[in-house]
């Protein structure tokens, strides 16, 4: 059982937190009541009819009983929604609630098996059980096959990877009755060592499932990520976004019952801040409606190609760009006209397009421009210079950065 890197890809289905804590509360329950009963069942029968095979079951339901609660308890608090000091929500406590379940089945087997080996050592050596006990190790095997198949139903239908480790618990009960019942014919058959040799395979199956429950929850407590064929899957779903040139650095982890991914794209190198969030917007929805488990998707948006590290990390930003560029500028009369300036850091330089009001009658708009773009070249970050003369001043009534930068002492007109 891998659950810890394993996605469907069908259609979403997310249940609200309440909905799911009104699932698991009930299923458990369920749970609880037929445990209650083989527990107490297969321990007074085994005990009467000198099984300890059956004693052994009986044992193993009992535990079940402390999972459940640990189950109730876990999705109380997995249900709460993000806070200040959770900001990711409580999903994980899911998991740690389910490292305990692995816990205790361990516990459970140890117990079981030392009492199997102890029996199997001692000099004396028991009678054979009565006929009652394999009715009744059958019928707990019909029992808990039935809330196995009941319990993780509900597991799948609501994403809990909790309730599906309950349910394999229940299933290991199952099978632990099949041996117990095994164990007990070979027993009534006269060889009275079957009964011992039952519990402790028993117990090392037991062991088996809470190992295989401590390994998938310890993956995603230690961020573990999706298998290759999905990081694949959702590569190709971002690629297929309009816009998006190449998709990497891709990371995902678990949060209890949901995922979190996010990854990088790159777009085109002089697109508007507005469009590329356009497209990571549209990346983000894509990649939440094809896998129902993504609780959210982070994108970030690239430029250029930086998976060998930002070229252009180390130039200078706007404030001090500008600074420069004004020491560079003043007094020239084309600089009194800039209406906007707009950087692209490319390649290791700042590529700029400077927008400019129209010249004034008499001015050689020509040559005005050309000391200017001579004058904002002499900076060493600065790569191409594009200057344009608007016949209308751009509209930017909310962002501050987008009008004047050059010009003025406050970098604004």
């Amino acid at each position: 059982m891998n659950t810890a890197t394993t996605l469907s890809t069908d259609t979403p289905h997310r249940p609200s937190r309440k909905a799911r804590y009104q699932v698991t509360r009930r299923v458990t329950w369920v749970g609880i009541a037929v445990n209650l009963v083989l527990a107490a069942v297969k321990t007074v029968t085994g005990v009467a009819g000198q099984s300890q095979a059956l004693v052994a079951d009986g044992i193993h339901s009992l535990s079940d009983l402390v999972t459940d609660a640990v189950v109730l308890l876990a999705a109380r608090h997995a249900a709460q929604g993000a806070d200040h000091d959770h900001p990711y929500g409580h999903g994980r406590i899911e998991t740690a609630a389910t490292v305990l379940v692995g816990l205790l089945l361990l516990l459970t087997a140890l117990l079981i098996g030392y009492n199997a080996v102890e029996s199997l050592t001692a000099a004396a050596r028991p009678g054979p059980p009565s006929m009652i006990t394999l009715l009744i190790a059958l019928a707990s095997v019909a029992g808990k096959e039935a809330l196995f198949h009941y319990t993780r139903h509900a597991g799948r239908s609501i994403g809990s990877r909790l309730l599906e480790a309950n349910a394999w618990h229940h299933r290991s009960d199952a099978l632990s009755s099949v041996v117990v019942g095994f164990g007990i014919a070979g027993a009534l058959a006269g060889v009275v060592t079957l009964d011992a040799v039952a519990a402790l395979i028993v117990a090392v199956m037991i062991a088996k499932v809470g190992w295989d429950v401590i390994r998938d929850s310890l993956r995603e407590l230690v961020d573990t990520g999706f298998d290759p064929e999905t990081v694949a899957e959702l590569r190709d779903a971002a690629l297929a976004v309009d816009g998006v040139k190449h998709a990497h650095t891709f990371r995902s982890r678990w949060m209890g019952h949901r995922a979190l991914v996010d990854l990088h794209i790159r777009v085109g190198s002089r697109m508007s801040v507005s469009e590329g969030h356009r497209i990571a917007e549209a990346v983000r929805l894509r990649l939440l409606d094809r896998l129902s488990q993504l609780a959210d998707v982070m994108v970030h948006v690239d430029p250029e190609d930086d998976t060998e590290g930002g070229p252009s990390n180390a130039l200078a930003l706007r404030t001090e760009l500008c600074e420069r560029l004004r020491a560079r500028m003043d007094g020239l009369e084309a600089a009194e006209r800039i209406e906007g300036l707009t950087l692209h850091y490319l390649a290791g330089r700042i590529h700029l397009e400077i927008a400019l009001r129209p010249a004034g009658p008499g001015i050689d708009a020509a040559a005005a421009a050309e000391t200017l773009r001579r004058a904002a070249a002499a900076d060493p970050e600065v790569g191409n210079i594009s200057v344009l003369e608007r016949v209308a001043p751009i509209e930017c009534s909310h962002d501050a950065h987008c009008t004047g930068e050059v010009q003025g002492k406050d970098g604004r007109e």
